[in-house]
């Protein structure tokens, strides 16, 4: 038997150095854009109780839209600048 034949048909020094190797960096994920139309609507999921939704589904429909300009509405999104609805009392009353 011959002593010229390798034991291994890689070399392990080389596979030690790949493993090893620095790997390149990672490009990180662009940030989520923006719709591009002005005023889209965004899809989310929301938890809402049943009658709530039967409430509003039982008006027809548009029954989301209405729910989002009820949140509007109490948010104080859309009103001009004046008092929010929390800051509404009798102390406010001119």
């Amino acid at each position: 038997m011959s002593n010229d034949r390798t034991r291994r048909p890689s070399d392990p020094w080389k596979n030690a150095e790949a493993a090893f190797k620095p790997k390149a960096p990672k490009v990180a994920a662009p940030a989520a854009a923006r719709p591009a139309i002005p005023g889209a609507k965004e899809m989310v999921s929301l938890r809402l109780d049943r009658d709530v939704i039967e409430h509003y589904q039982s008006e027809g429909l548009g029954w989301q839209d209405r729910i989002n300009a009820i949140l509007r509405e109490a948010s104080g999104i859309d009103q001009a600048e004046g008092l929010r609805p929390d800051q509404l009392n009798s102390e406010n009353d001119d």
